[in-house]
C-alpha cells in the first residue's frame, strides 16, 4: 500500500511554507518538477506507523494558470498518471484573506478532489479585528476547519492526525455562467467522467499538458466554433464566485472597523515613502555589504589557517611524491579556495532570507516598479534581480512568476549581470589585493568598493534591459498587481533552513566542480609534453649561463609549471588577454572559471601552489593564497601581477562576463531558445572584454 500524498495549497503569504516545515519537521528535499525548472519541495510526515508524502505547491490565487508556477499547481492537481492526483489537498488560508482561500478550496472541491481547509496565523485574528463563526464556516465549506499557528506549532499535530479524513461529497458548486452553457455541454461529451467544473477548467485554458493532443484539439475547435476568449471565461467565473462568497460570508465573518493605523500601515508610511523608502533600502544594502566584510573577517582568517594547517599536516603524513603533492596542492588548495568564502555567503543569504520572511521584500517590489517600467521590466522583476545576488540559476527560474512574456524574457536575459555569490570570492580576493584596507568617513574602503561592484551589476542589468526593450516586441501591456503582506517577526526555523539549503547547495555544488577541476589542473600542471618539462635544468642553464647552481634550483619549479600542459594552455591564450593586463596564470583561471565563476579562486590557488617547493618545517614558506598572489610578478610587465590596473580590469571582466555554464543551460531551458541564450552569452562576454581592456589601458 503506497503512502498517501498530501498537497499543501494556498495563496502567497499565508504561512504555507512555515506550516510545511512544521508538518515535515524539516524532513524534506528540494528538487525540480519533472521536465520543468520549477522548485519542488517534498517532505514526509508521520502519524504512528503511517507515513505521508507531503508536497508544498507554489503559492497561487487561482487554479487557472498564468505562469509556470501556477501551471505546476494545476498539473499536479489534475495529474492523470499512474500515481494520480494527491489523495488529499490541504488548502491553507489566513483570517484577513479568507475569501481568497475559499476561492481555491471551492475550485479544488468542484474539480472532484478531496480537500480540507486550514486557517493559519490564528494568533493575528484579534489584532486584525476579525470575528469568525467557525461552526458556520464549517457548515458552509462542508468540512472541518483546522486552526493552526505555524510559527508556534499550535494545531499542527491535530492537522496531521486528520490526514486520513474522508472528505464527503461537495454540493455547493458554483452555477457557471449561462452564456457559455452550449460550449460547455459540448466539452462535457469529451470528458464524460469528469466533474462539470473540471470540464469548465479545461475549456477556459489552452494547451493543457495533462490532456492528449487530440483532446486539446477538440477543445480548441469548440472555442473557435463559439468564438470563445479564455480570459473572458476566467473573468466571468471570478466575478460570479467573488460575489457569491462575499454574500455567503456576511453572517460568518465580521471585520471591525479600526480607524487607527495598524502597525503594518505605520511602518509602511516610512518604508514605502517616496523618499525615505529608497534611502532606507539602499542604506540597508550598503550595510549588508559592510557586514559581509566586517563580520566575516575573523571567520575567514580561521578557515584560511585551518586549510593551511591541513595542507601541512597532509604533507607531513603522506610519503613524499605525487600523491602528497596532489592532496596538498590539488585537492586541499582547491577546496580551501572555496570554503574560505562560506562565511560571506552565509551572511548574504541570511539578510536576503530575513527580508523575505519579514515581508520587506514585497515592499522592495512595490518601490522598484516605477523605476523598472522604463526599462521594459516590472516590479516583479526585482525578485529575480535580488535573487541573482545569491545565484543566477534560481533567480532566472523565479522569473516564471512574471506573467508578461516580454518582461519575463527581458528579466531572464539581464539577471546574470547581478553580482551573484559565485562572484563574491573573486571580488573579495581581488579587492583585498589591490584596494587598501583603510577607513573613509568611518566605513571600510574595501566594503565600499564591494558595494560599488554590486551597484555596477544593477546598472549593467538595467542598461542591457533598456537596449533589449527596444529590440523585443511586446504582445500586450502588463500591470503590477500583488498584495503587500503584513509585517511579521521572521520564523527563525525558516530562516536557518533557507540559509542552510542555499549555502550547502553552493558549497557542495561548487565543491564537486572544484574537486574535479583541481585534480585535472594538478595533472596538467605536473606533466608536460617534452623535455623542457622533464629536464628543465638543461634549458635553464642554456638560457641563463650566468646562473649559479642555487639560482638554477630556484628556477626549476617555475620553469616546469610554465612548460607543463597547463602552462602551454595558459600561454596559448596569453596574446588575447595580455592587453587586459593578465598573464598566462590568470588565463588558466579564466578558462577554468567558464565552468563556474567561483572556480577562479580555487584554480589560482592550485596554479600558484604548483610553483611552490613547500617545506613544512620552514615557517617563512607557510604562505596562504593571499600572500602568494601578492608576491606574483607579471613577466610581461615586470610589475606585480595584481596591481590597481590589472585588479580593476579583472573585477570588471568578472562583473560582466557570462562565465557560468549552468546559468547558460537554465536560460536555454527557460527561454526555449538558443538564439537568445547565445545573444546573451556573446553580449555579456564582449562587454566584459571591452570594459576590462579600457580600464587597464587607462590605469596602467
Amino acid at each position: 500500500m503506497k503512502n498517501k500524498t498530501i498537497a499543501l495549497l494556498g495563496n502567497p503569504n499565508v504561512g504555507k511554507t512555515s506550516l510545511f516545515n512544521r508538518i515535515t519537521k524539516l524532513n524534506q528535499k528540494v528538487g525540480n518538477y519533472p521536465g520543468i525548472t520549477v522548485e519542488k519541495r517534498e517532505g514526509t510526515a508521520k502519524k504512528g506507523d503511517k507515513e505521508y508524502k507531503v508536497i508544498d505547491l507554489p503559492g497561487t490565487y487561482t487554479l487557472f494558470p498564468n505562469s509556470l508556477d501556477e501551471e505546476v499547481v494545476f498539473n499536479t492537481l489534475t495529474n492523470k498518471s499512474v500515481n494520480g492526483a494527491p489523495d488529499l489537498v490541504v488548502v491553507v488560508s489566513e483570517p484577513s484573506t479568507i475569501n481568497r482561500g475559499i476561492v481555491l478550496y471551492q475550485q479544488v472541491r468542484e474539480s472532484g478532489l478531496p480537500a480540507i481547509f486550514v486557517l493559519n496565523m490564528m494568533d493575528e485574528i484579534e489584532d486584525k479585528g476579525i470575528q469568525i463563526n467557525h461552526a458556520g464556516l464549517e457548515s458552509y465549506l462542508k468540512t472541518t476547519v483546522f486552526k493552526t499557528n505555524a510559527r508556534t506549532g499550535e494545531g499542527v499535530d491535530n492537522l496531521i492526525q486528520n490526514f486520513d479524513i474522508q472528505a464527503g461529497p461537495y454540493f455547493n458548486s458554483l452555477p457557471l455562467p449561462v452564456d457559455y452553457q452550449q460550449p460547455l455541454d459540448e466539452a462535457k461529451k469529451i470528458f464524460p467522467l469528469e466533474t462539470e467544473y473540471r470540464t469548465w477548467q479545461y475549456l477556459a485554458q489552452e494547451n493543457i499538458k495533462v490532456l492528449s493532443e487530440e483532446e486539446n484539439n477538440k477543445l480548441s475547435a469548440i472555442r473557435s466554433k463559439y468564438d470563445i476568449n479564455i480570459q473572458q471565461l476566467q473573468k466571468a467565473e471570478a466575478i460570479l464566485r467573488q460575489e457569491k462568497i462575499n454574500n455567503d460570508l456576511k453572517p460568518i465573518l465580521q471585520k471591525k472597523e479600526n480607524k487607527k493605523l495598524s502597525i503594518t500601515e505605520k511602518i509602511d508610511n516610512i518604508l514605502i515613502h517616496p523618499v525615505y523608502g529608497y534611502i532606507i533600502f539602499f542604506g540597508l544594502l550598503f550595510l549588508i555589504f559592510q557586514a559581509i566584510y566586517t563580520w566575516s573577517g575573523p571567520l575567514m582568517d580561521g578557515v584560511d589557517e585551518l586549510f593551511a594547517s591541513l595542507g601541512q599536516s597532509a604533507a607531513a603524513l603522506l610519503p613524499e611524491g605525487p600523491l602528497a603533492d596532489l592532496m596538498v596542492n590539488g585537492v586541499i588548495a582547491g577546496i580551501g579556495g572555496i570554503v574560505i568564502f562560506l562565511p560571506q555567503i552565509i551572511i548574504l543569504f541570511l539578510f536576503i532570507s530575513l527580508m523575505e520572511e519579514t515581508g520587506y521584500m514585497s515592499r522592495v517590489v512595490f518601490l522598484m516598479d516605477r523605476w523598472l517600467k522604463p526599462f521594459g521590466l516590472n516590479g516583479k522583476s526585482v525578485i529575480p534581480l535580488m535573487s541573482g545576488v545569491a545565484c543566477a540559476i534560481p533567480a532566472v527560474m523565479s522569473a516564471r512568476n512574471i506573467e508578461n512574456p516580454k518582461e519575463r524574457l527581458l528579466t531572464m536575459l539581464v539577471t546574470p549581470f547581478m553580482t551573484c555569490s559565485a562572484r563574491l570570492p573573486i571580488y573579495v580576493v581581488i579587492i583585498g589585493l589591490v584596494i587598501p584596507d583603510t577607513d573613509f568617513l568611518g566605513f571600510n574602503v574595501q566594503g565600499i568598493v564591494l558595494f560599488a561592484m554590486y551597484i555596477l551589476g544593477i546598472v549593467a542589468a538595467l542598461f542591457s534591459a533598456l537596449i533589449l526593450n527596444k529590440i523585443i516586441k511586446s504582445v500586450r501591456n502588463s500591470y503590477l498587481i500583488f498584495e503587500l503582506p503584513t509585517y511579521k517577526m521572521p520564523d527563525w526555523k525558516n530562516v536557518l533552513n533557507t540559509v542552510w539549503e542555499k549555502s550547502s547547495s553552493f558549497l557542495f555544488g561548487a565543491g564537486k566542480i572544484i574537486l574535479a577541476i583541481s585534480i585535472i589542473l594538478w595533472v596538467l600542471g605536473n606533466f608536460g609534453p617534452n623535455d623542457k618539462f622533464s629536464e628543465p635544468e638543461k634549458y635553464i642553464v642554456q638560457e641563463n649561463p650566468h646562473f649559479t647552481e642555487e639560482q638554477v634550483a630556484d628556477e626549476i619549479s617555475a620553469y616546469k609549471t610554465e612548460y607543463s600542459y597547463l602552462g602551454y594552455l595558459g600561454r596559448g591564450i596569453e596574446p588575447a588577454i595580455r592587453p587586459l593586463g593578465y598573464d598566462w596564470k590568470i588565463g588558466i583561471g579564466l578558462i577554468a572559471s567558464f565552468a563556474a565563476r567561483e572556480v577562479f579562486v580555487g584554480t589560482v590557488a592550485v596554479v600558484y601552489s604548483l610553483g611552490e617547493d613547500l617545506d613544512i618545517e620552514d615557517d617563512e614558506q607557510k604562505q596562504t593564497l593571499f600572500t602568494r598572489m601578492k608576491s606574483e610578478i607579471n613577466r610581461n610587465t615586470g610589475q606585480p601581477t595584481y596591481n590597481l590596473a590589472s585588479g580593476i580590469s579583472l573585477l570588471l571582466f568578472y562583473a560582466f562576463a557570462m562565465q557560468c555554464m549552468a546559468t547558460i543551460g537554465v536560460v536555454k531551458r527557460e527561454t526555449g531558445s538558443w538564439k537568445w541564450t547565445l545573444i546573451q552569452a556573446g553580449f555579456m562576454t564582449g562587454l566584459a572584454y571591452i570594459a576590462a581592456l579600457i580600464a587597464y589601458q587607462l590605469l596602467k
